[in-house]
């Protein structure tokens, strides 16, 4: 899967998990950035991101994550081993 389409179905997650159409992500995005994101939509979002690209993350990788565009790395990398 090339990263744009991945870049576009996360798009479609944050903005189902958040309740708003208006939301473009972006490489350097964090929780910060975004007022509803908080440790529960961060729990709703990470299951919503498993079923979509059926894969598992574990706590470690997540809780490496800087950002969206890593997050975006780490399923290309899961996805396109």
């Amino acid at each position: 899967m090339e990263r744009q389409e991945i870049v576009n179905k996360m798009n479609s997650i944050f903005c189902d998990v958040f309740d708003d159409d208006s939301i473009k992500i972006s490489d350097n995005m964090t929780s910060s950035d975004i007022e509803e994101w908080d440790s529960l939509n961060q729990i709703t979002l990470v299951v919503n991101i498993e079923k979509i690209f059926d894969l598992k993350l574990n706590l470690v990788e997540i809780g490496k994550l800087e950002n969206t565009g890593e997050m975006i790395e780490l399923i290309s990398r899961k996805i396109n081993p």
